[in-house]
């Protein structure tokens, strides 16, 4: 058993590590303000050839694992970039997931180079809002025309959707009440973005302004019959290959976000003096920072051993989720913990702890709850009787 890095990972974490850190807090914190996309910033780690750092070497990945790709976003996200600059690259490393898997070696081709080289954007239009987390009741729906579909129907949280060209679609084919099963009718497309057909509305949020969020209408938007990935009807089977790498990645994103911060907070705890003292000679304020990096510590490795297992082909469910459960959960306190050690100046934005703040409670919202988290490992791992 061996917990150590190996010498490519340690040189995959100084190169991502060299590229991130070049972009700091004051580029990051006008980025929010303002809420524009950081551009630059991709343009930077696609040049570096890291967005297809999960993708076959064939179509110019680097056809590394899950855990090289949780490695990397742990990296970016203990940046001044925070959740921030991780998910302006997040779809690129899980997204395409199901195109590796199902895609024909048509698809493959034509797809997955732009993606890789920065040349287009993904978003994901899958969550709904009358169907949250219950995926299988989807009413986006994709009727048959003339050499394909059109598309009708509502998405909402549609990340990056401002400055996509492309989305992963997932709508219903036939009708849940002609299906013998909720997750049967379900077909997933990855299609052009067709801004008159599709209406895209921002949705002003309290954090990560930098990326931004979207509610996206569709009234009858084309897609070709050669856009939709493998078989009518199974798209819901085809997402749930990205799942559980998805759900590392914004586990260990959460952990480095959390890494951040913890770090601002012990570097002002040995600058701030108050009483003759700096401030982190106070256990009240020592105590609560070093619990921060005991959780930190437990859910990073967490993390790991869930991609670990993903790599290997271990069936890993229950441990992706509680990678994101824990990572998220660590982060969080975390970030809470540098603002409360800040003290008033923690709500200052001049000191970034806030922002951070902000970010960290994504990781508890998406892309599950916390208590279904719960309720799947109390059924799968503790059998005990399904709650939902």
């Amino acid at each position: 058993m061996d917990f150590g890095f190996t010498p490519e990972q340690e040189a995959l974490r100084e190169a991502v590590g060299r590229i991130v850190h070049s972009f700091d807090e004051h580029y990051w914190l006008d980025l929010d303000r303002t809420g524009t996309f950081p551009f630059a910033f991709t343009k930077a780690i696609a040049e570096g050839g890291w967005l297809g750092i999960a993708m076959p070497i064939e179509y110019g990945g680097a056809g590394l694992g899950v855990t090289e790709a949780a490695l990397m976003m742990n990296v970016v996200a203990r940046s001044p970039g925070a959740q921030a600059a991780a998910s302006s690259i997040h779809m690129n490393i899980f997204g395409p997931h199901p195109i590796v898997v199902h895609g024909t070696a048509e698809q493959k081709q034509r797809w997955l180079p732009p993606l890789i080289a920065g040349e287009q954007r993904a978003c994901f239009g899958v969550t709904e809002p009358d169907a949250g987390l219950d995926t299988t009741r989807a009413k986006t729906r994709a009727e048959r025309a003339p050499g394909g579909y059109k598309i009708h129907g509502q998405k909402i949280w549609t990340s990056t959707a401002q400055v996509a060209d492309k989305i992963m679609l997932l709508a219903r084919t036939t009708p849940i009440d002609q299906c013998k099963r909720p997750a049967d009718g379900l077909t997933l497309f990855y299609a052009d973005l067709d801004r008159t057909t599709a209406e895209i509305r921002l949705i002003h949020k309290m954090g990560r302004h930098a990326v931004d969020s979207n509610q996206v209408f569709f009234d009858g938007m084309f897609v070709p019959e050669s856009d939709r990935i493998g078989e009518e009807g199974r798209g819901f089977r085809y997402l749930l290959d990205s799942l559980n790498p998805e759900r590392v990645l914004i586990g260990i994103e959460a952990v480095g976000l959390g890494q951040y911060a913890l770090e601002r907070a012990a570097n002002y705890a040995r600058e701030r003096e108050v009483f003759g003292r700096p401030i982190g000679q106070n256990q009240a304020i020592q105590h609560p920072l070093a619990l921060n990096w005991i959780e930190l510590e437990s859910a990073f490795y967490g993390c790991l051993r869930a991609a670990w297992m993903y790599d290997s082909g271990v069936p890993c469910g229950p441990q992706a989720n509680a990678a994101k459960y824990a990572g998220a959960e660590a982060g969080y306190r975390a970030c809470l913990q540098a603002v409360m050690t800040h003290g008033g100046m923690g709500y200052a934005q001049e000191y970034h702890v806030e922002r951070l703040l902000r970010e960290s409670l994504i990781a508890k919202l998406a892309p599950v709850s916390e208590q279904l988290i719960l309720s799947n490992i109390a059924e799968r791992v503790l059998k005990l009787p399904k709650s939902y």
